[in-house]
């Protein structure tokens, strides 16, 4: 098998087990539908999971001062208001005014 057959044959797998997870069906039963056997899709299921483990962890920032800090939730009908520390007073009363004609 060429390289390029075999990295077919990975994203037509890739293809499947990502159908197989979205469709919440048992393993049996979604490869009686498909016509694919059993031992096929689980062994294509841990090779996914190993390729999916080895990705990298990232890392997400977080502005601590946001979470010590949170806003004061204004609601005037079925419209929702977000004040936020420094926030502008003129413009919150325009807003509101707005809000409440």
């Amino acid at each position: 098998m060429t390289k390029a057959e075999l990295q077919g044959l990975r994203n037509q797998w890739a293809t499947r087990v990502a159908e197989f997870q979205a469709s919440g069906q048992s393993v049996s039963a979604w490869c009686a539908e498909q016509q694919v056997k059993p031992h096929q899709l689980r062994y294509w299921l841990k090779k996914h999971s190993q390729a999916v483990g080895n990705v990298p962890t990232q890392w997400l920032s977080l502005n601590l001062r946001d979470l010590a800090n949170p806003p004061l939730v204004i609601r005037i009908g079925q419209a929702t208001v977000e004040v936020r520390p420094g926030f502008d007073p003129d413009l919150l009363r325009d807003v509101v005014r707005a809000l409440a004609q």
